[in-house]
């Protein structure tokens, strides 16, 4: 098949409703992976007897190290070879990676696994990302890309439920599960996904040259202001969302005396509605306002990073589950109006050339700052109020956040109430940097409209060259 009738089936609509349905899969099994984990850590904590500060490890660090050294590698990769290859490669990685942690019995293995599925899954969304700025118009990026997002919402409530049936009999068959499903997905996208021509959608006409280095990159986004701002204030956003995902389901179980089971449905079912209403504001309504002003990507940032705090607050502060739930949902749909508008943003401020490594340097510095530091923050802080909380030595005392065999009730009882305490303090201290998130995007919505320009031009005249 020619270059030419490949792109035109490329950007045929049943093809590109094949695309977004495959890459929705895809992105499935990336975030059930992750959600797997979230709402198992309470009973893994317990059978492995770990601290919190152990699962934000686990949860953070562990997974963020590699993920966030390798994306920019594998971003340059894909801007100059197949990202089909790349995408299916990446699922089958963090797919196997997602099956081993079903088979280790230490923090250690548990660590390996979680490095291996971070190198996974570090390959997907600059991979992705690129090829949606080559299939799609400029007002059509972000809520292409909230569509195929929408496998966020869909993995959580997935790894929520499996990991919940798994919970009260064997929770390594939910890793087993998950991981076999990902290596079905990463052989879908080897058979049916193709790959688009670079700059497709913007008219450049294929070149046989090389893509601008990465000190190019560096040079381009040093020269927009408003790139520069909005992935720094990605970047702070995802430290709260992701310290939020990660232990939103073990505080649930610890203040609500939870079984894993309930807690996990809970969490999958605040966690899906909350992406699904935050991603589809988010892309399908600045797409639609971007139409009037480019400012309003930034601005809806803004505004629901301001907004989310306060709704949060008042969902960790309160006594009943049902109040909690609304307040929960809210919060995250004010929070995730950010996300999907980033992207396009990123998209649209970076030539065809380009966006793969502008995705990858996002991914890097949200992987870093908000799934690196931000469990791994909590989960210090969670245990240092726990032990404030606590009469006597706690991790002593609490082994796993348990009472010790044998202990009686009132032991019992302080420990669960010491752990409860401690999750709820700490999340309620991570909320507080989405008001530093918030002021990122609105310093970038100033410069947006210049630099958006500056570059829609400098396209006009790379593809009349």
């Amino acid at each position: 098949m020619s270059n030419q009738s490949s792109d035109e089936s490329v950007l045929s609509p049943s093809y590109q409703r094949l695309f977004v349905f495959l890459m929705f899969i895809v992105c499935l099994f990336d975030f059930a992976d992750r959600a797997v984990f979230a709402v198992l850590a309470q009973t893994i904590k317990t059978e492995l007897l770990l601290t919190d500060l152990q699962l934000g490890l686990l949860q953070g660090l562990a997974f963020a190290f590699l993920y966030s050294l390798l994306g920019l590698p594998l971003a340059r990769l894909a801007e100059r070879k197949s990202r089909k290859k790349i995408i299916a490669a990446c699922t089958a990685l963090w797919s196997a990676a997602t099956l081993f942690c079903g088979f280790v019995s230490s923090f250690w293995g548990l660590a390996l696994g979680r490095i291996g599925v971070g190198v996974g899954e570090a390959g997907f969304l600059p991979a992705v990302n690129s090829m949606v700025g080559d299939q799609y118009g400029r007002n059509r990026r972000a809520s292409i890309m909230g569509l195929i997002m929408l496998g966020t919402p869909a993995g959580i409530l997935t790894g929520s439920l499996v990991g919940g049936f798994f919970a009260g009999s064997n929770w390594r068959h939910a890793f087993y599960l998950l991981g076999v499903g990902g290596l079905v997905a990463a052989a879908l996208v080897m058979v049916f996904i193709r790959e688009p021509s670079r700059g497709l959608a913007d008219g450049a006409r294929p070149s046989l040259s090389p893509p601008p280095d990465f000190a190019a990159f560096l040079k381009a986004v040093r020269s927009k202001t408003s790139l520069m701002l909005i992935i720094a204030g990605g970047a702070t956003a995802g430290f709260g969302m992701t310290s939020i995902s990660q232990f939103l389901a073990v505080f649930l179980a610890r203040t609500y005396e939870m079984p894993v089971r309930e807690a996990a449905v809970y969490y999958g079912f605040i966690s899906a509605t909350f992406l699904s209403i935050g991603l589809m504001v988010g892309s399908f309504g600045t797409d639609w306002l971007s139409k009037r002003d480019e400012r309003w990507p930034a601005w809806g940032a803004a505004i629901g990073l301001t907004l989310a705090p306060f709704f949060y607050f008042a969902a960790f502060n309160v006594h009943n589950i049902v109040a909690a739930t609304v307040l929960l949902v809210i919060a995250g749909s004010m929070l995730l109006i950010f996300y999907a508008p980033t992207s396009g943003m990123i998209q649209n401020l970076l030539n065809p050339r380009m966006r793969a490594t502008g995705a990858a340097t996002f991914a890097m510095l949200y992987t870093m700052i908000g799934s690196g530091l931000g469990p791994t923050f909590i989960g210090w802080v969670s245990d240092l109020m726990a032990m404030s909380a606590f009469d006597g030595d706690f991790h002593e005392a609490c082994p796993g956040g348990v009472a010790l065999a044998g202990a009686g009730q009132a032991a019992m009882s302080a420990c669960a109430e010491a752990s409860a305490l401690g999750i709820q303090r700490a999340l309620n201290v991570a909320v507080c940097i989405f008001f530093v998130a918030a002021l990122l995007y609105f310093l970038a919505s100033r410069k947006l409209r210049e630099d958006f320009y500056e570059e829609a031009e400098a396209k006009t005249e790379s593809g009349a060259a």
